[in-house]
């Protein structure tokens, strides 16, 4: 080859390298391990606006009937992030340095509707018409130690029920509580509002409350493996800039200026995308939206009276600490929280 030729050639070469250097990184492909719910919303939002493209993640999210199951796939490494119910699970594995808590997802907070309380058409023909009266009542829970089962004591202190005076029924999954209260087979149970609303839908079961109405706390948080967190610090990153995107979209859609649930003029369109990924009518989904920190802000002070009830209950070592749990490189607290 001659030398003009050669030059080219070299010339073409370094012209090649200076736009592979200069191209993004590859995709990196992630498993978002989420509920059948409405608060999955910012991921799905996430997904469809291309937030998370645009942060060079091909997201896929994976929908589990336990939230215990979420936090073991985290864990187990089947799941790259976790955003799903606090559960003793998830604190049990965060307490033995397994888990990382690196934000905020779903509160339960007045006028949005995240679980239900509901009675079976049996006991409700039979007078439990309030949750006054859930002493001496079956209760369909997932598991021991799950959210709805933190959720069935809050609202036993609330109402000044001894707990114990309730049989409670671990049933393993949302689907298994589901059968429970349409066949009567337990009294009350606590439902995800997916569930809950198809149930009263097709009247078999009634609406006792909703838990944000009832009892407001931090019922999901989004999480990583300890290793993810220390390791893979820019797709933790990454993920937290476009699930805020989708937040901050979710929020807008169905927030009013006064934090209370009103659907704004972008609701029809976020509907729509919850409808695809929920595979419910969007008539439906309305009545179901949950609320979720706009910012993916963390209430702390509520993750600790959690990780107390559950120590104090023997669901987790006596020397779990909640701050250790919380990763303050990615978590952002709720203000006076």
């Amino acid at each position: 080859m001659g030398g003009s030729g050669m030059s080219r050639s070299m010339a073409a070469l370094g012209l090649l390298a200076l736009v592979l250097a200069a191209a993004p990184g590859r995709a990196e492909s992630i498993k978002i391990g989420i509920g059948p719910i409405t608060a999955a919303g910012p991921a799905f939002i996430a997904q469809d606006k291309g937030y998370f493209a645009a942060e060079h993640l091909v997201a896929e999210t994976v929908s589990l009937d336990a939230a215990q199951s979420v936090a073991q796939g985290v864990v187990a490494g089947d799941l790259d992030v976790g955003a799903t119910a606090a559960s003793a699970a998830l604190y049990n594995l965060a307490a033995k340095g397994g888990l990382k808590i690196i934000g905020g997802m779903a509160r339960e907070v007045p006028t949005f509707h995240g679980n239900a309380f509901l009675a079976s058409n049996h006991a409700w023909d039979a007078g439990l018409k309030s949750l006054k009266n859930l002493g001496h009542h079956t209760v369909g829970i997932v598991q021991v130690g799950g959210p709805i089962h933190y959720e069935v004591q809050l609202a036993a202190d609330k109402y000044g029920i001894p707990i114990k005076t309730m049989r409670l029924i671990p049933l393993q999954t949302l689907p298994n509580v589901a059968s429970a209260l349409a066949g009567g087979e337990v009294d009350a149970g606590v439902e995800v509002n997916t569930i809950a609303l198809r149930l009263v839908g097709a009247r078999k079961a009634h609406l006792l409350g909703w838990v944000g109405d009832e009892t407001p706390w931090q019922n999901a948080v989004l999480f990583v493996s300890t290793k993810t967190a220390d390791h893979r610090q820019a797709m933790v990153e990454a993920f937290l800039r476009a699930w805020r995107k989708g937040a901050r979209d979710y929020y807008d859609a169905f927030t009013g200026p006064d934090g209370r649930r009103k659907d704004g003029p972008t609701a029809p369109a976020v509907l729509a995308i919850l409808a695809k990924h929920l595979n419910q009518p969007v008539a439906q989904l309305v009545q179901g939206i949950s609320y979720d920190d706009p910012d993916a802000r963390l209430d702390v002070k509520d993750v600790l009276r959690q990780v107390a009830w559950f120590k104090a209950h023997g669901m987790l070592p006596a020397d779990a600490d909640g701050m250790s749990m919380i990763d303050k490189r990615y978590a952002v607290p709720l203000q006076g929280k």
